[in-house]
């Protein structure tokens, strides 16, 4: 005669590990997000169409330079050197990267030029 061993009650899961987990994951998801609001400027691409009138008006934009119409001018005299070639303050502003400048540049440049009552910009490739 065989005998069996009585069948043991189940055991419950414990859920002390997966709380474990899903804090854990909270926390990571936490510090890897990014709380804040960005920044956005309207750049209509060119070959929007519209009109543009008086001379040209080229902005380059390298990583460490700028120039207007090929004639480098400093960061801080950017303004001041663009107002003759101005007539009022929505004429058209055509922008280009140049040499690897990233988009923070470009978006510095841009906002530089928002702060001297500028409008209207155009970004080229």
């Amino acid at each position: 005669m065989a005998f069996t061993d009585p069948p043991r009650p189940r055991r419950k899961p414990s859920l002390t590990p997966m709380i474990d987990v899903v804090f854990l994951l909270l926390v990571f998801f936490m510090l890897a997000s990014r709380f804040g609001v960005d920044a956005v400027i309207d750049l209509p691409l060119a070959g929007a169409g519209g009109s543009y009138s008086g001379p040209p008006r080229l902005i380059g934009i390298g990583p460490d330079s700028l120039d207007i119409n090929g004639v480098p001018v400093a960061d801080d005299r950017l303004t001041s050197a663009i107002a003759p070639l101005m007539t009022k303050p929505d004429d058209l502003l055509i922008l280009r990267g140049r040499d690897g400048a990233d988009v923070q540049r470009i978006t510095d440049i841009t906002r530089l030029l928002s702060q001297a009552g500028h409008t209207a910009f155009v970004l080229v490739e």
